[in-house]
C-alpha cells in the first residue's frame, strides 16, 4: 500500500537565502506569478545579470538551489508581473541601495563567517526595572560636542571616548535603550513639489525621513547607519553589507555596559512610494486596499500592512525571531500597533517568548483612530501610558491644556485619577492595565513637543510662532528647572517601567534649523521633527553641561530607583497612599524591607506639610536634589514646597 505524502504548507517553507553542504537556496512565496527568476549581479549597479529560471512548487513557493561556486555578491527576483523591475529578497538580510525616493534595491549574498558574540546573550532585566532611553542612533553622536570619531553610525555609538552614545546612558544609570527604527528603511522621500511625478510632495520640503517610521526590508539593518553610510543623492549604498556586524557589534557592546536594546519596529505600514517588493510580488495579498483596489492608509503615513494575512503574519514573527537569535536583541517596541490584528499579536508572543521568556513586548497603543491599551495588556503586552503622560504634564500647552506639573488638575481629573496612575492604572480601577508592570510610564517621546519646549510654550518663554535660536532657549530658567524636577521625580517614583526621551534629562529644545534654507517655520518650537535632518534632532551635548543642575537631579533619580526595590515593585496593593488638605498634594508608601514615602505637591503657591510615621526619615530626594546615600534626616514632619516632591526612606 502506498502512502501519500502530505505537501508542506508555505507556512512552513524557510523563505530567503539559506545556504548549507556547499549550496544555496532561493524560495519566494509568490502563488498568483506565472513565472519567476533568480538574477545573479556582480556589480550592485549593474542593470542585467545571469538568470535562472525558478520552480513553483504547489504552495505557492518558487524555489531554486545552486551550487555556491555560481554565486555571484548580489542577487533579486524577476517576476512575469513586475515587468522590467528587480524585486529584491523580502527576505534580505542586507541589500544595496540607491538614494532615490523609490529606492532602487538589490539583495546582498553575505559570506559565510559566524559572528563572535564573546559568550554575550540576552539581558536579564525585568521589566519592571527598566528605565528606558528612547533614542535616534544618529542624533546620539552626529553633533560635534559628541566627541564621537564614526559619527551618527553603530560604530560610533559604542565609542568609549565620547560624551554621547553609550557613554551617556552608562554616565545616567540607564539600563535599557529603545532605538527608533533601525531595519532597513527608505531615509529620502519624494521631490517636493515636482509636477513630473505622480505624487504631489507639498508637506516635506526637506524630501528625507529622519526617524525611520518607513521600513523596507524587515530583516536587514539600515545602511545608513553602517561605517559606509551615506545619504546623497542617487549615490549607492551598502555594498558590502558590513552594516550587519556592525549593529551586532553595536548591542554586544550595549550588553557590556548592561543595557538591554529596545528596537522599535514598524510592521503596521510601508512607504507610498518606495518600489516595496511586497508590493511587486502581491499588492493583494500583503496590503488593505478598498473596493477599487487603492491602497488604504488609516495608518496616516503610507501603505496599510496586512497583518493578518497568513504569510505577512509568518513574515513578521519570523523577522522578530531573526533579530532576536541574530542580533541579541532583548525586545521591541511597535509603532501603531493598533493596526496589528490580534492574532498576529499572539503569534508574535509565543515566538519571541520561545526564545526568550522576558523578551520585552511594547505596544504604541493607537493608530487608524484606534486605541487598544487594554486589549494589548489582556494579550501579555506593555503599553505607552498616554493618560499618565497627559495627567502629569498636559496636552497642549498652547491652549493652557496643561496638568499636575503645573498646578492643575488635567481635563478634569482629580487626586485619585493621580494615585491611579502611580500604581499601574489598572482595568480594575477603570484604567488599562492587567498588571502594574504593563504600564510604560513617561512624559515625551520622539513625537510631539520634547518635555522641555512644552515647558517653555506653557511658560510663555516662547510664543507658539515666535522665532528662536537654541542659544537662546537652551539655558533652564529657575521656573522652569522647578517643573522639570518635579516632573522627573514624579514619573521616576511611578509603578512601571519608566521611559525617558533623548535630551528630557537637560531640558533639551527642538528648534527648526532651516537647513534647506527656505521653510518659513525656521526658528520655532517643532513638534514633529521626523522630515528634518541633523541640524534640528541631533543633541548638542554643551547642553548637558549648561543645565548640569536638572542632569544631577535625573541621575540621583535613576541610581534611587535602581537602589531601591521598593520603588520598582509592581505588585498589586503594594502602594498605599496619603492624603493632604490640597487637591494638587498627595503621598505614597511602599513597605518592603524598608518603607518609602513620596510626597508630591504640584500646587503652584502653597507648602504642604504631611505628619510622618514615628522615627527618623533619610531625605533621598527633596526639591533642589536627589541622592541614593540621602543628605538629611527628619522627624515627624515633612515640608514640601510648593511644585516639588520628596523621597524619604526610613
Amino acid at each position: 500500500m502506498t502512502q501519500s505524502i502530505k505537501p508542506i504548507s508555505a507556512l512552513d517553507e524557510k523563505l530567503g537565502m539559506t545556504s548549507g553542504t556547499g549550496q544555496s537556496t532561493f524560495r519566494l512565496f509568490a502563488p498568483n506569478e506565472n513565472s519567476v527568476e533568480l538574477i545573479l549581479f556582480e556589480n550592485h549597479d549593474d542593470a542585467q545579470g545571469n538568470t535562472y529560471p525558478m520552480l513553483k512548487k504547489s504552495n505557492g513557493v518558487w524555489e531554486l538551489s545552486l551550487e555556491d561556486s555560481k554565486l555571484t555578491r548580489y542577487y533579486a527576483y524577476q517576476s512575469g508581473g513586475s515587468g522590467d523591475k528587480i524585486i529584491p529578497d523580502p527576505y534580505s538580510l542586507a541589500v544595496v541601495r540607491q538614494n532615490n525616493y523609490t529606492y532602487p534595491s538589490k539583495s546582498v549574498i553575505l559570506p559565510e563567517e559566524k559572528f563572535d558574540w564573546e559568550g554575550d546573550d540576552f539581558m536579564p532585566t525585568p521589566l519592571s526595572d527598566l528605565v528606558i532611553l528612547e533614542a535616534h542612533l544618529r542624533d546620539m553622536t552626529v553633533h560635534p560636542t559628541s566627541g564621537a570619531k564614526a559619527t551618527g553610525t553603530y560604530k560610533g555609538f559604542i565609542e568609549e571616548d565620547q560624551r554621547g552614545g553609550v557613554q551617556h546612558l552608562k554616565d545616567m544609570g540607564y539600563n535599557a535603550i529603545e532605538f527608533l527604527p533601525l531595519q532597513e528603511f527608505g531615509n529620502i522621500e519624494i521631490d517636493f513639489k515636482n509636477p513630473d511625478l505622480g505624487i504631489w510632495n507639498d508637506w516635506n520640503p526637506y524630501e528625507a525621513n529622519h526617524w525611520g517610521y518607513m521600513t523596507s526590508y524587515f530583516f536587514a539593518p539600515e545602511v545608513y547607519y553602517g561605517s559606509d553610510g551615506i545619504s546623497d543623492r542617487d549615490a549607492w549604498t551598502g555594498q558590502d553589507g558590513r552594516a550587519v556586524n556592525e549593529m551586532k557589534e553595536m548591542v554586544k557592546g550595549l550588553h557590556k555596559a548592561g543595557v538591554s536594546v529596545i528596537m522599535d519596529v514598524v510592521y503596521n505600514h510601508v512607504s507610498q512610494y518606495d518600489a516595496n517588493p511586497f508590493k511587486l510580488i502581491d499588492k493583494e495579498y500583503y496590503f488593505r486596499l478598498d473596493e477599487n483596489g487603492n491602497y488604504i492608509a488609516t495608518s496616516g503615513c503610507g501603505n496599510d500592512f496586512k497583518t493578518e494575512s497568513p504569510m505577512s503574519r509568518k513574515m513578521i514573527v519570523e523577522s522578530l525571531v531573526y533579530w532576536m537569535e541574530a542580533y541579541h536583541i532583548d525586545g521591541f517596541r511597535f509603532d501603531l500597533a493598533t493596526l496589528i490584528d490580534m492574532e498576529t499579536v499572539d503569534a508574535i508572543t509565543e515566538a519571541t517568548q520561545a526564545v526568550n521568556p522576558d523578551v520585552i513586548l511594547i505596544g504604541e497603543p493607537w493608530g487608524g483612530g484606534g486605541y487598544n491599551p487594554g486589549e494589548l495588556a489582556n494579550h501579555g503586552w506593555a503599553s505607552w501610558n498616554d493618560h499618565f503622560r497627559n495627567s502629569v504634564k498636559g496636552r497642549n500647552p498652547r491652549d493652557n491644556d496643561v496638568g499636575f506639573i503645573f498646578g492643575q488638575l488635567w481635563d478634569g481629573n482629580n487626586t485619585e485619577h493621580y494615585k491611579k496612575l502611580m500604581r499601574g492604572y489598572l482595568q480594575e480601577e477603570g484604567g488599562h492595565f492587567k498588571e502594574p508592570v504593563q504600564s510604560v510610564n513617561y512624559l515625551e517621546s520622539h513625537d510631539d513637543n520634547t518635555l522641555g519646549d512644552f515647558i517653555r510654550l506653557a511658560l510663555g518663554k516662547v510664543g507658539p510662532e515666535e522665532a528662536v535660536t537654541r542659544e537662546k532657549v537652551a539655558k533652564l530658567s529657575a521656573e522652569e528647572l522647578k517643573i522639570h524636577k518635579l516632573a522627573a521625580l514624579n514619573l521616576l517614583t511611578s509603578q512601571g517601567p519608566v521611559m525617558i526621551a533623548q535630551g528630557q534629562s537637560w531640558g533639551r529644545s527642538k528648534v527648526i534649523a532651516n537647513s534647506i534654507g527656505s521653510d518659513p517655520k525656521a526658528g520655532q518650537l517643532d513638534h514633529n521633527s521626523y522630515e528634518k535632518d541633523d541640524e534640528t534632532n541631533w543633541l548638542n551635548w554643551d547642553e548637558k553641561s549648561l543645565n548640569k543642575d536638572l542632569v544631577d537631579y535625573y541621575r540621583g533619580l535613576i541610581t534611587i530607583r535602581s537602589a531601591y526595590p521598593e520603588l520598582t515593585n509592581v505588585e498589586k496593593g503594594f502602594r498605599t497612599f496619603i492624603d493632604s488638605k490640597n487637591d494638587l498634594s498627595f503621598g505614597v508608601s511602599m513597605k518592603g524591607d524598608r518603607q518609602i514615602l513620596v510626597l508630591l505637591n504640584g500646587d503652584e503657591n502653597l507648602t504642604v506639610d504631611y505628619e510622618l510615621p514615628a522615627g527618623d526619615w533619610s531625605i533621598l530626594a527633596d526639591a533642589n536634589q536627589a541622592d541614593k546615600a540621602g543628605f538629611g534626616m527628619i522627624a515627624k514632619t515633612a515640608s514640601v514646597a510648593p511644585q516639588s516632591g520628596m523621597i524619604l526612606v526610613q
